[in-house]
C-alpha cells in the first residue's frame, strides 16, 4: 500500500505554555536560554502512488539582545529533505515556521524496512550575521533531534513523542546544558489516516534487531597509535522476504585499550552515520543490560570461561560496537528464517579490520579504469567469523539469541562445512561496488543492495582460483582447490591465539514458534481426561439452621435422661415388670418439678431459643415484626408444627434402638499399607503388593496419590492398560498432578499418540518449571521424535535446573522420601557422579546435555527401584 505522510506548521504559539491544536502537536523547548524555543513535527498519511512524509516545523528564540536569523532542517537516510525558510527572530517574541518538506517511501524508494532503523534527524541552525566583505553566509548548528518512526510498524496510525533536542557541541544550548542542567525538549506527534500494515501483516510479520555489542581480546598488533586509517566491520546476512537476504554492515567498531569494564548498562546507538550533536546517536530507552553468563547462549559459558572473560572484559584490547540494527521481517522472510535455521543452526558473523577509504586513493582509481582488476576477487585483513548457534530462536516462545562467541580465523572450507554457504558475505558486499568503483553512502549499516563503504573501495587481491570455487558453489571442487593450494590465513589465526571473541544479540518482537499458553494445555488435558465433577456443596443457611436445631434437641434430650437416670436410676429392677400409668404419671411431674426447681427447664429453652431464631430467620425467611395478629397466629401455629416434627426427627435418631455399627479403628495407616506394598514387590510377591495397594485405595479413593501408587504396580508388572487407567484416574480427582501427568505422556508415547504425549509432557512442564524429571522426560521424547532443537531446549532447562538445585539448600531437593529407606551404595555413587558432573562440564553444549541426561535417567531407575518417587 502507498501512502504519504506530511507534516505543517502552527501558525502563533505562545511563549511558554504547550499548545495543541488538533491535528498538530507543539514540540517546545523548556530552556529559554536557547536560540529557539519551539518546533513542530507533525505526520500525516495520505493516500497516493507512493508514501510521502512531510514535516513543517515552528518557533524560535534568541538568547541575544539582537534579532538572529535560524532555520530548521530535516534529514533521513542522510539525505536533506529540505530547509524551512531563514527567518528574524526579534527579542523575546515567537516566529512561526510555514514550512513543508516530503519525500517518498515505497519498494522502489525507500521501504518499510528503512523504517524500522532509520530515524527522521531535526537540526535547528543559526545564521550569523555577516562580516565585512564577506560573500558567503556562516551557519552554526544549535542541536539535533531524532524521531523514531517504528512505532508506524506497530500498527500505530497516531503516537506522540517527547525526544530531547540535543546540542551541538560549543553551542550556546550546550552551554546552557553545563551551566543548568536543562534539556530541551520536543513533543512530536505523527499520524496517518490508516495503518502501515493491515491486521493479518501485522501479525505475520516480524521485528529482527541485530545488536553488536563488543569483541574482547582482540590481537595484540592492533594499537590506537594507528590513528583514524583502520576501521573495524562486522557483517551477517539476514533474510528480510522469502526472495531478499539483507547484508548488515556494521563498520563503525571504535579499539579501546584495556584498563576497565565497559560500563552496564550503556545505550545502543543508531546505524547511521555520526551525526553533528554526539548524544544524538543513542536510541532513547535501549541500553544493553548485563547478563549473567550462566544464562547466556554463546560458547564461553563455563567456570573457566568466566574467569578468562572477567580479565578480558577488564583488562585487555577491545573494539565496540554498541549499534543495533532493526530489520522488518514479512511473513515469507520469518518463514525463510525458521526454515534456515532448522536447516543449519550456525549462523556466521564476520569480523575484519580494513584501511579507510582515504588510505587508499590511487589503488580505488586504478581499479575505476581496469575492468579486469575490479572483478579480481577483494583482499579481507585480519577476516575471522564466529559461528552464532540460532536453534535457541526455534524453542518455543523464545525471542532472543545473546553471547559471547569465539572468533575463529575464516576459511571458506569451514564456512562451507558449518554453514552450509560458499560465499563470504563480506567479500560478495565489496566485490560488486569495487567492481563498479562508486563508493556507498556513509553509513555504520549497509545492505546487500546499497554499495558499500569507502572502507572496502581499496581492497582488492587476486584469488582467482577461490573466487572460481565461490561461483560454482560446488562442495567437490572446493575441496579440490583447498587440497591444492591449502588457505593460510595467518592475520585471522591471531583471533585463536588471543582467544578473541564477540558478544552478539539477536532478538526478535515475536518469537517463531510461539509457545501455547497454560490456559491451552489445561483445556487439552480436560478434553482428553475430563476433570472430576465439583464436589457437593456444603449444606446452605436453611440446611444448617435445622441441623443446628437437631443437635440441639438431641443434647437436650441426653440432660433429661442424664437427670431422669439420677432420681429414678437405683428404682429400676432388671426383669421387672412395665411401669403402670400412674407411676409413670408420677415420675414425670416429679422430673418437671426437680426441672423447673433446679432452672434446668430455663437453660433448656435458652439453648433451644438461638437454634430456633435461626430457623425463624434462614428457614421461614422472616425478619421482621408482625402488624396483624392474626397473620402471627397463622406463623405460630406452622412453626410450631415445624419445630415439633423436627423434635420427633431428631430424638428418633437419637433414642433409636438399634444399636450403632462400631467401625474399628485400622490397625495399618496408608503409609504403613505403602511400605509393606513397596516390601511386597521387592520380595516379586505381587498379588500381596496389590492386596495393599487395594487396601489403601479403599481407604481413601480421593487421594491422587493413591491411584498413582497402584499405576506404577501395574507398570512393574508390564499391564500398561491398568496402568494407564489408574494415572488417568489421578489426573481426573487433580489436573495438575504432575507424577501422573508424566506417566500419562509416556503411555501416550508408547501408545503411539506422540501429541498427546506431548501436550501431557507440555503441561507438567508448565504447572512445575522447576521439576528436572518432568523437563528430562520432555527432552527424552523429543530424542524419540528426532526433534534435535527441541530436545536440547529440555535438556538445557533441566540442566538449568539442577545446577540451582545444587546451589539450593538440601530442602530444595528434587526428591521426596516416602518411607525411611536410603539409597544402596550404587545409588550414592551414581548420586555423586551426578553432581560431580556439573562442576565439571563438557566443552560442547550437546555433549553436556547428553551426559547429565544419561545420568539423571540412571539416578531415577536407582531410586525407583527402591520405592523412591521425584517429588513433583
Amino acid at each position: 500500500m502507498d501512502s504519504g505522510i506530511e507534516l505543517y506548521s502552527l501558525v502563533q504559539l505562545q511563549l511558554f505554555g504547550p499548545q495543541v491544536k488538533i491535528p498538530l502537536m507543539i514540540a517546545k523547548l523548556q530552556n529559554i536560554k536557547l536560540s529557539y524555543k519551539t518546533l513542530i513535527a507533525q505526520a500525516y498519511h495520505k493516500q497516493r502512488d507512493s508514501e510521502t512524509f512531510a514535516y513543517e516545523l515552528s518557533e524560535a528564540r534568541g538568547i541575544k539582545n539582537e534579532p538572529f536569523l535560524n532555520f530548521v532542517r530535516v534529514e533521513f537516510n542522510g539525505i536533506v529533505l529540505g530547509d524551512s525558510h531563514k527567518l528574524d527572530v526579534p527579542v523575546d517574541e515567537c516566529m512561526n515556521y510555514n514550512f513543508t518538506c516530503s519525500f517518498e517511501c515505497s519498494d522502489v524508494g525507500y521501504t518499510l524496512d528503512d523504517l524500522a532503523h532509520k530515524p527522521i534527524i531535526l537540526t535547528v541552525i543559526e545564521v550569523l550575521p555577516k562580516e565585512k566583505k564577506q560573500k558567503e553566509e556562516k551557519t552554526s548548528v544549535l542541536g539535533q533531534a531524532i524521531v523514531d518512526l517504528l512505532p508506524l510498524l506497530h500498527g500505530q496510525w497516531s503516537f506522540s513523542s517527547t525526544v530531547v533536542l540535543h546540542p551541538a557541541p560549543g553551542s550556546p544550548s550546550e552551554i546552557a546544558l553545563q551551566d543548568e542542567g536543562i534539556k530541551p525538549t520536543l513533543e512530536v506527534t505523527v499520524s496517518v489516516p490508516e495503518p502501515l500494515l493491515s491486521d493479518s501483516q501485522l501479525s505475520e510479520s516480524n521485528l529482527l534487531a541485530v545488536t553488536v555489542e563488543t569483541a574482547y581480546s582482540v590481537p595484540d598488533v592492533w594499537n590506537l597509535a594507528l590513528g583514524p586509517s583502520c576501521s573495524y566491520v562486522a557483517a551477517l546476512q539476514v533474510p528480510l522476504t522469502a526472495e531478499k537476504e539483507q547484508i548488515l554492515l556494521f563498520s563503525n567498531g571504535v579499539l579501546k585499550m584495556g584498563g576497565e569494564r565497559e560500563p552496564v548498562p550503556r545505550p545502543k546507538k543508531w546505524p547511521i552515520s555520526p551525526l553533528l550533536a554526539p548524544d544524538a546517536q543513542f536510541i532513547p530507552g535501549n541500553c544493553i543490560e548485563g547478563e549473567l553468563t550462566d544464562l547466556e547462549d554463546g560458547d564461553l559459558t563455563s567456570i573457566e570461561d568466566q574467569e578468562f572473560r572477567a580479565e578480558a572484559e577488564c583488562n585487555r584490547k577491545r573494539v565496540s560496537w554498541d549499534t543495533e540494527r532493526r530489520c522488518f521481517v514479512d511473513a515469507g522472510g520469518a518463514a525463510c528464517l525458521t526454515r534456515r535455521i532448522a536447516e543449519c543452526r550456525l549462523w556466521p558473523v564476520e569480523v575484519m579490520r580494513s584501511p579507510q577509504a582515504g588510505a587508499a586513493k590511487v589503488a580505488v582509481g586504478k581499479a575505476s579504469k581496469e575492468k579486469t582488476q575490479a572483478e579480481d576477487e577483494i583482499e579481507l585483513p585480519f577476516h575471522g567469523v564466529a559461528y552464532v548457534d540460532l536453534a535457541p530462536l526455534l524453542y518455543p516462545g523464545a525471542k532472543c539469541v545473546r553471547g559471547a562467541y569465539v572468533l575463529h580465523p575464516f576459511y571458506d572450507s569451514d564456512l562451507l562445512l558449518k554453514t552450509k554457504r560458499n560465499m563470504s558475505v563480506l567479500w560478495e558486499s565489496m566485490k560488486a561496488p569495487a567492481a563498479q568503483g562508486r563508493p556507498r553512502p556513509p553509513s555504520s549499516v549497509g545492505s546487500c543492495k546499497a554499495a558499500p563503504s569507502k572502507v572496502f573501495e581499496t581492497l582488492k587481491a587476486s584469488r582467482d582460483n577461490k573466487e572460481v570455487a565461490r561461483k560454482t558453489g560446488k562442495l567437490d571442487q572446493c575441496e579440490s582447490i583447498t587440497d591444492a593450494e591449502p588457505q593460510v590465513n595467518a592475520e585471522g589465526q591471531m583471533y585463536a591465539d588471543s582467544r578473541s571473541y564477540i558478544v552478539i544479540e539477536i532478538a526478535l518482537e515475536k518469537p517463531l514458534v510461539p509457545k501455547r499458553p497454560p490456559e491451552e494445555l489445561a483445556k487439552r488435558v480436560m478434553e482428553l481426561i475430563p476433570p472430576r465433577p465439583p464436589l457437593p456443596q456444603r449444606p446452605a443457611g436453611a440446611e444448617r439452621a435445622v441441623q443446628d436445631y437437631q443437635a440441639q434437641i438431641a443434647s437436650v434430650a441426653a440432660q433429661v435422661l442424664e437427670q431422669y437416670q439420677q432420681m429414678f436410676g437405683d428404682l429400676f429392677v432388671p426383669g421387672a415388670k412395665p411401669l403402670d400409668s400412674a407411676t409413670e404419671e408420677q415420675r414425670k411431674r416429679q422430673l418437671l418439678g426437680e426441672l423447673n426447681c433446679s432452672g434446668k427447664y430455663f437453660a433448656f429453652k435458652e439453648q433451644i431459643k438461638y437454634s430456633v431464631v435461626r430457623i425463624v430467620r434462614e428457614k421461614m425467611l422472616r425478619t421482621e415484626a408482625f402488624t396483624d395478629a392474626e397473620q402471627l397466629q397463622v406463623f405460630l401455629s406452622q412453626l410450631y408444627v415445624f419445630l415439633v416434627d423436627e423434635m420427633h426427627a431428631a430424638l428418633n435418631k437419637t433414642l433409636s434402638a438399634d444399636a450403632p455399627e462400631v467401625q474399628p479403628e485400622p490397625l495399618l495407616d496408608c503409609s504403613q499399607l505403602r511400605h509393606f506394598a513397596k516390601e511386597a514387590l521387592l520380595n516379586e510377591e505381587y498379588q500381596l503388593a496389590a492386596q495393599y495397594y487395594q487396601e489403601q485405595l479403599a481407604r481413601d479413593r480421593n487421594n491422587p496419590s493413591h491411584w498413582f501408587d497402584y499405576g506404577v504396580f501395574y507398570m512393574l508388572t508390564a499391564d500398561y492398560l491398568k496402568a494407564e487407567e489408574c494415572f488417568q484416574l489421578a489426573v481426573f480427582i487433580k489436573q495438575v498432578n504432575v507424577p501422573s501427568l508424566l506417566m500419562c505422556g509416556i503411555l501416550s508415547e508408547m501408545s503411539g499418540r506422540y501429541e498427546d504425549a506431548e501436550t501431557f509432557f507440555e503441561r507438567a512442564t508448565c504447572i512445575e518449571p522447576s521439576c528436572v524429571v518432568a523437563w528430562t522426560l520432555f527432552g527424552l521424547f523429543y530424542l524419540a521424535q528426532e526433534n534435535l532443537i527441541r530436545a536440547e531446549m529440555a535438556f538445557g532447562e533441566a540442566t538449568k535446573q539442577l545446577r540451582t538445585a545444587v546451589v539450593c539448600s538440601p530442602g530444595c531437593r528434587q526428591e521426596t522420601v516416602y518411607d525411611n529407606q536410603t539409597p544402596t551404595e550404587g545409588g550414592r555413587q551414581e548420586e555423586v557422579k551426578f553432581r560431580q558432573s556439573l562442576a565439571n562440564p563438557v566443552d560442547k553444549p550437546g555433549e553436556l546435555l547428553i551426559s547429565h541426561t544419561k545420568l539423571l535417567w540412571k539416578w531415577m531407575v536407582i531410586k525407583k527401584s527402591l520405592g523412591l518417587r521425584a517429588a513433583r
